[in-house]
């Protein structure tokens, strides 16, 4: 079971770049590490957990082979219960605390990946790169005729906009994960959910193909678009909204233009689609955002293969990423509780490194009693009626 180890760890990984994101210091007060560590957890944090959400609906639907008959009934229906729960938690964390939260994202991949749990790994890779092509591609067409008026007048009939402020649109095209684009790394996750990374031959090519994605996309990006072509959003604060931690308790910097301006006009730059930094949701993004996801959690998985010593240090860290929706989760109830500071303000380390020491210590102390985290205890139990189909 190594491989599910590396696995956790990757998990891990992105949960502490989600609070790097959240908490940590903008990117323009950093320097040095702190600048390589701040830009790397932009975007790609919440890539990864997209990518590991793919590998986790292999783990449910078949790993090697896809689950048949009875048993490939039950795993549809335990995925579609646990997407359709994700979505209205996501929806009641939205209302809570902002447009930022992914969760209620994962519901729609949940739904929309069940197409293709019967595919091959192959046949997943291609369908993924497909996907990387085409979703960029999409969205920018669409972008101008969804935004302004027309999104208005559809939020207005959208009970989920009523409700979060996180309507059909912003999760299938205009809000912080859109479906369409961010589905491809979903695709990804599962076609790596289809391959032994436990083997040595499969984690060299796949270590290969990681290196060769992130260099071809981030060089072809900048030789294109020039100077600016990897700049990430957080530059200016704008991918990782700014937290208030009073008053509404919500994000600014929100993806969607204000409600009462009528006169919001979107127009599109052709140059928009060669850019690769965080968040850009261009094919660019998409492929290096898959080549970086794709190394870390080879890297994981070889490193908790192969270094046991490193393992058992690592338990605690581990017990993170098997309870990775509680940990997630758990830093905005924390951010709300005790205000921790949010913005343009931020410039500290510490507020993020307490988040972190936090989850360690709560995971490591949990997983020594329970078997799963409290929410995904909650989540294994709404899906219990799926094991009594017949």
């Amino acid at each position: 079971m190594g491989r599910l180890v590396g696995v956790d760890l990757a998990r891990a990984l992105a949960v502490f770049g989600m609070y790097i994101v959240h908490v940590g210091p903008m990117l323009s007060t950093t320097s040095g590490v702190g600048s390589w560590v701040r830009y790397m957890a932009d975007g790609h944090s919440s890539v990864l957990f997209a990518t590991l959400a793919g590998f986790s609906l292999m783990l449910i639907a078949g790993r090697k082979e896809p689950k048949i008959g009875l048993a490939g009934r039950k795993a549809k229906a335990r995925i579609a219960i646990r997407a359709v729960v994700l979505l209205a938690f996501g929806t009641l964390l939205a209302r809570l605390y902002g447009d930022v939260i992914i969760i209620g994202f994962y519901g729609v991949y949940f739904l929309v990946a069940m197409m293709f749990l019967k595919l091959s790994a192959k046949t997943l890779a291609i369908t993924a790169a497909a996907l990387a092509v085409v979703g960029p591609q999409l969205a920018f067409l669409m972008r101008p005729l969804l935004s302004g008026s027309f999104q208005q007048a559809v939020d207005a009939y959208d009970p989920l906009e009523k409700l979060s402020g996180v309507g059909v649109i912003d999760l299938l095209f205009t809000g912080f994960y859109p479906t369409i684009p961010w589905i491809a790394f979903v695709v990804a996750g599962m076609a790596l959910g289809r391959v032994d990374l436990s083997a040595p031959a499969n984690q060299r090519r796949l270590a290969a193909l990681g290196a060769g994605l992130t260099a071809v996309a981030y060089g072809l990006s900048l030789l294109l678009a020039g100077k600016g072509a990897l700049r990430s959003m957080a530059e200016d604060g704008s991918s990782s909204g700014s937290w208030s931690g009073s008053g509404s308790e919500s994000w600014s910097g929100s993806s969607k233009p204000p409600m009462d301006s009528g006169s919001f006009d979107y127009r599109p730059s052709v140059r928009e689609l060669f850019v690769a930094g965080p968040h850009s949701g261009t094919t660019f993004d998409i492929v290096g955002s898959v080549g970086i996801a794709i190394l870390v959690i080879v890297g994981a998985t070889f490193l908790m293969d192969r270094l046991p010593r490193l393992r058992r240090l690592m338990t605690p860290i581990v017990a993170v990423g098997t309870m990775s929706l509680t940990a997630y989760v758990g830093h905005f109830v924390v951010m709300s509780s005790f205000s921790l500071p949010g913005g343009g303000v931020r410039g500290s380390w510490v507020p993020v490194l307490t988040l972190i020491l936090g989850a360690v210590v709560f995971a490591a102390i949990w997983s020594r009693f329970f078997k799963r985290g409290p929410l995904e205890y909650l989540l294994n139990l709404a899906t219990k009626p799926a094991k009594h189909l017949k």
